[in-house]
């Protein structure tokens, strides 16, 4: 009976060759880089976190990866509310709200034109569309800096130059090519019979892209999400530049308080405001990482 049972298709199913070492060089080789890939990235972030919970004179004492003596949370609430950023004195609190105010609109923008561009890339064939492909492709590996001029000239005709809606039609027009692009690979990749049937059923171009491509579009929105996110919460030169001084984000509050050169240097705050400025990414990151690998995987399987 044993032998019977052994000899079917799960004998046939079952893993032949030797089995693999436990321990290899390559195995340690390969841990080897993690490890030390990690220690690459961990240890400033070590560095900043206990210092923005240091005192100023326990820091110059030296001690650079010591644990605080005397834990405070101070620095803390001084990056927030009271660092001089300039001539103002309040902290990174309304360049947080100032990010939120360009990032938000700027990345729900992106992705619902993105996201229709590469629908109908993908399923509404029409003329021109490989050359309108074509240039978002070639768009989306321009150098911003060529046109920031241009962008100026033109954003100063209209009236937007220096203002919130300025910076976000700056942000919607760069993050759209490489968004474009994600959607239309991931919507490549969905066998063209589902589109084929809801045609037959008499669905027209948005009923096919509300209630079958949106639903399905949860893995890539997300990492259209995070790209989008992680670009502009953290640029600062469009900020800079096109944001005017009542809309400055967070970065370029966070400059004006590290390289501010009057009175003290405090380090403790310095750090604590660069961890609070890169908190947001982060965390979105952290919530919706599974996501973005799943629908990076997703774009790539048919171009």
């Amino acid at each position: 009976m044993s032998t019977t049972a052994t000899s079917g298709p799960a004998a046939a199913a079952a893993p032949r060759g030797p089995k693999p070492r436990r321990l290899s060089v390559a195995r340690i080789g390969l841990y080897g880089f993690l490890i030390i890939s990690a220690l690459f990235f961990l240890v400033p972030l070590y560095i900043m976190v206990v210092t923005s919970l240091k005192t100023m004179p326990e820091i110059r004492q030296g001690h650079l990866f010591g644990l605080p003596e005397t834990w405070t949370v101070q620095p803390w609430i001084d990056a927030w509310m009271h660092a001089c950023t300039g001539r103002d004195c309040n902290g990174l609190s309304p360049g947080f709200w100032n990010s939120v105010k360009i990032t938000v609109p700027s990345v729900f923008i992106s992705i619902v034109i993105a996201s229709i561009n590469g629908y109908a890339l993908s399923f509404w064939r029409y003329r021109g569309a490989n050359l309108f492909f074509g240039l978002l492709v070639f768009g989306a590996f321009v150098p911003y800096q060529v046109v920031i001029y241009p962008l100026i000239i033109a954003l100063r005709e209209v009236h937007l130059f220096s203002t919130l809606w300025g910076i976000i039609i700056v942000h919607t027009i760069f993050g759209m090519p490489i968004l474009t692009i994600l959607y239309r690979n991931y919507y490549a990749a969905i066998p063209s019979e589902l589109f084929k049937a809801a045609r037959i059923d008499g669905a027209g171009f948005w009923q096919i892209f509300v209630r079958i491509m949106l639903p399905m579009s949860v893995p890539i929105t997300i990492v259209a999400i995070i790209l989008q996110v992680t670009g502009i919460w953290n640029d600062f030169l469009f900020g800079v530049i096109f944001a005017g001084r009542n809309n400055w984000p967070m970065t370029v509050q966070l400059n004006n308080i590290v390289n501010t050169t009057t009175g003290t240097r405090t380090y403790n705050v310095d750090m604590a405001a660069t961890i609070i400025t890169a908190a947001v990414p982060l965390i979105i990151y952290f919530i919706s990482g599974r996501w973005f690998v799943r629908g990076i995987a997703a774009g790539a399987v048919k171009g």
